[in-house]
């Protein structure tokens, strides 16, 4: 973790970073001087930028990435923006939210902010992102050292479980026939990097499927990221963790990208509501207007969600986590 003494940290620069629903995320949180908020995914550091400058000197903010340079880029903003606020920054993941809290000292929260799209700087990460440039084939936030890779998954995973991951988390439509595809072409040489991933996937569908507005290989690339990173459940424990730490009245907004997590953020705010914990601030989740849509492609597919915790929040939510899990 580091603290307003750390000293800046230089980051290399590269393409910008556009936070999706900014105007909409600053309205629905509500952000007050003194609020003590939880930044779950720093990025580009755009919304940590615009939260921390809302917050005085009797403000926290927290936040989290498991992507180094991520925290780097955080901390240039925080130096930028000259707050007198508390910043504390971690080095994690979300699902870990409660033990960051702890560790600093903060028992409870008044705002969370949750933008599970990854960033446009994991595209120049080098971590096998994209299928644009051919890199090694990774796809951890964090450093690959000790953990398994995309690399590992698609060359010692059984032919079902790769479809079933394929299918589950990209809900690809062809995937017992990408994932024959892989297991067949792994047999002659491992398949270590984005392009020869991109390649057996083209080469295990039909040919029409080349032709659409969705690059073939999209819906494996997203699959595989969850599966390595394990989003989902990280979803599940941080979202869990930060709803109980949420004082009254405060607020938690999660912007999704695709219907297996804003599936999961629906229901647990749903579940939440109907238990008493709190209100859906808006029934129906936010999306982008046009005018976002046009100047960021990438915001389309994306959808806010906000809960507002009633006075017997923590109470309330205690026995509905436990069954989160298996959602």
């Amino acid at each position: 973790m580091t603290t307003n003494a750390d000293k800046t940290q230089e980051v290399p620069m590269v393409e910008k970073h556009e936070s999706v629903l900014f105007d909409e995320v600053l309205e629905n949180l509500q952000l007050q001087p003194g609020d003590t908020v939880v930044d779950g995914t720093l990025g580009g550091a755009g919304h940590f930028r615009a939260m921390l400058a809302k917050l005085s000197r009797a403000g926290t903010i927290v936040g989290i990435d498991a992507d180094e340079d991520a925290i780097a880029r955080t901390e240039r903003a925080r130096v930028e923006t000259r707050s007198e606020a508390r910043v504390v920054l971690a080095h994690d993941n979300f699902r870990n939210l409660a033990s960051i809290l702890d560790t600093a000292g903060i028992e409870t929260i008044d705002k969370a902010l949750f933008d599970l799209g990854w960033s446009s700087f994991h595209l120049t990460a080098g971590r096998g992102f994209s299928f644009r440039t051919n890199e090694p084939l990774l796809m951890t936030y964090g450093s690959p050292e000790g953990t398994e890779t995309a690399g590992d998954l698609i060359n010692s995973s059984p032919e079902e479980t790769l479809a079933d991951i394929f299918f589950t988390y990209g809900e690809e439509q062809f995937a017992r026939s990408i994932a024959r595809g892989i297991v067949r072409a792994r047999k002659e040489a491992p398949i270590l990097t984005t392009q020869a991933l991109a390649d057996v996937v083209a080469n295990s569908t039909p040919g029409w499927y080349q032709h659409r507005r969705l690059h073939p290989a999209t819906k494996v690339f997203q699959a595989l990221r969850i599966a390595v990173n394990d989003e989902l459940g990280a979803l599940r424990e941080g979202l869990s963790a930060a709803m109980q730490r949420l004082t009254p009245g405060g607020r938690i907004a999660v912007i999704t990208f695709h219907s297996i997590e804003d599936r999961i953020v629906k229901t647990m705010f749903r579940d939440a509501a109907h238990g008493g914990a709190g209100v859906l601030v808006s029934k129906k989740p936010i999306i982008p207007g046009d005018r976002e849509t046009t100047q960021n492609p990438r915001a389309r597919s994306a959808k806010l969600r906000v809960f507002e915790a009633s006075s017997c929040a923590r109470e309330t939510l205690e026995p509905l986590t436990r069954l989160y899990s298996f959602l």
